[in-house]
């Protein structure tokens, strides 16, 4: 008995040791490699920046598996008015500052070529069909709430003022009036089925820091990429300027 006793003891230590030992090579391992991110070169300033280069690389190459795999069939969840917030939470101001903004003499500009620009005013864009989604609405902060949003569908939009030559090219780029906040898109996300310029939250207009009175809304990527209160949209085959993705962040931002 004494001598099963002590094999099942030598058995249980041994299995602790390589248990103990696993771990601090792996913990040994982790540090290593932290250690080697935060010590890699930032990279240079330009349409990303801010991040460990090492990094960037593996946030674009994630970028690209993922855009592999991107289709118009997958939807996001969708759910009854009754589940959407009452009181939509407010999480950025950026772009929104006031300068005497006034929303009634607001209006889009949508460069279509170097000499070709299309000016619309909120008459214009209410006059397009209406489209309601209420989806879960996701921050990269961790939080996430069902929202209720109505405007035109981005693909409506293009078919209405004609932009099918200007969406074969590969990002479109929006900004808020004073430019102060901005975004890249890929095509595929912003002509997604699901992508709406957004006039109204809950049913009613929108207020100044939802981004009165147009805004992006697109459930595929973070809220990062919602911009608020569109100025211009412009096309490009070259990646637009991304204000998050100048800071560090994912440019591509998908869900």
């Amino acid at each position: 008995m004494n001598q099963k006793n002590s094999t099942v003891e030598q058995k249980i230590k041994r299995r602790n040791f390589i248990s103990f030992g696993t771990f601090a090579l792996l913990s040994a391992a982790a540090f290593g490699g932290w250690k080697w991110l935060y010590k890699s070169e930032n990279e240079e300033m330009g349409i990303t920046a801010r991040a460990r280069l090492p990094l960037r690389k593996a946030m674009n190459k994630t970028e690209v598996f993922f855009r592999n795999f991107f289709s118009d069939n997958n939807l996001v969840k969708t759910y009854p008015k009754s589940r959407a917030a009452k009181n939509v939470r407010v999480n950025s101001r950026i772009g929104l500052e006031t300068d005497g903004f006034n929303p009634e003499e607001w209006e889009l500009s949508v460069v279509k070529g170097d000499k070709d620009m299309l000016k619309l005013k909120m008459a214009d864009l209410k006059a397009l069909p209406k489209t309601e989604i209420i989806f879960d609405f996701k921050c990269v902060e961790g939080w996430d709430q069902i929202q209720h949003w109505a405007g035109v569908r981005f693909i409506d939009f293009v078919s209405h003022y004609h932009l099918e030559n200007q969406t074969k090219m590969q990002y479109i780029g929006m900004k808020t009036p004073n430019s102060k906040y901005y975004v890249g898109l890929d095509m595929p996300s912003a002509m997604h089925p699901q992508t709406i310029l957004a006039y109204e939250m809950n049913g009613e207009p929108l207020t100044l820091d939802h981004g009165a009175p147009l805004r992006l809304i697109i459930p595929v990527k973070y809220g990062i990429k919602n911009l608020k209160r569109i100025g211009t949209i412009s096309f490009s085959d070259k990646r637009p300027g991304d204000y998050w993705a100048r800071h560090g962040y994912d440019y591509y931002s998908g869900l």
